[in-house]
């Protein structure tokens, strides 16, 4: 039976390079669902240091470069965070993807707009040192921290509660919508999936990939659905293990198909 394909699916806050990422669970999001446009909505590294990406990171960026081959005709756009700042160019590169500080879309008659979020946050904007210091924090505590990383976990719901407050993101993205003539806004940033509507402008949040719940959206005919990854039994390897960084590149190679002169068919066929 064939997949529904769907106008965009939007996936934020991955972390690259931190041990909570779920990279691998990402990759097979992507995988199993068929679309037009791919957003991914900032954040999608957790720092500069390209030296923390294991196996399954390097696995992820090669499939986004796979993707991004022109062959596929899917649109690749990437949102960029306040994490991803500096990595521009470098993506551009790596990865084939252009990068925007926002995107508008039109589709079904109604404007759709990307943008982190974190431009909405009171404590990102007016303390960028502190929050530089505090991922370099957050990123040594998960090297000493229990392998389920129950602290780093609390100290992200912490974070998003208190500093980030995902109801000002929430507001504030509401108001730049209005201004912009949005009828529906995509934020990531909050780690919190949810959906809030003000005024017929709808708001919503991609959520995250580094805690227990793990959140994607999809637009399409029937409007805009935020799904939970659950693994199924067919997605288990037991032949690999979360944390390998072995061979890194060469595993980047293979899964953008660098290798190999891959045959595939694009989405509207």
């Amino acid at each position: 039976m064939d997949l529904q394909v769907y106008n965009t699916l939007i996936l934020s806050d991955l972390h690259l390079g931190a041990e909570t990422s779920h990279a691998r669970e990402a990759t097979r999001v992507l995988k199993q669902n068929r679309f037009q446009r791919l957003i991914l909505l900032g954040d999608i590294f957790a720092d500069l240091n390209f030296a923390r990406l294991t196996k399954e990171h390097w696995k992820f960026l090669g499939y986004i470069r796979k993707l991004s081959n022109p062959k596929r005709k899917i649109e690749i756009v990437w949102v960029e965070g306040n994490h991803d700042h500096g990595l521009t160019n470098i993506m551009s590169h790596l990865v084939g993807v252009r990068v925007y500080q926002d995107y508008a879309w039109q589709y079904h008659g109604l404007r759709h707009i990307a943008i982190h979020g974190h431009q909405f946050d009171g404590f990102q904007v007016n303390n960028l040192r502190l929050s530089k210091l505090g991922t370099s924090l957050y990123l040594k505590l998960q090297k000493i921290d229990f392998k389920s990383k129950p602290i780093v976990r609390l100290i992200d719901r912490v974070n998003t509660r208190w500093l980030r407050m995902s109801s000002k993101v929430s507001a504030g993205a509401l108001h730049y919508a209005r201004q912009h003539d949005a009828n529906r806004i995509f934020c990531g940033h909050t780690h919190q999936a949810i959906h809030v509507e003000q005024d017929r402008i709808h708001y919503y949040n991609a959520g995250g990939w580094v805690d227990s719940r793990l959140t994607y959206l999809t637009v399409d005919e029937q409007g805009v659905q935020i799904h939970e990854y659950h693994e199924r039994a067919d997605d288990r390897d037991s032949g690999q293990e979360r944390g390998e960084a072995d061979s890194s590149i060469a595993d980047f190679a293979d899964e953008s198909g660098l290798l190999e002169d891959v045959e595939y068919e694009s989405v509207g066929s």
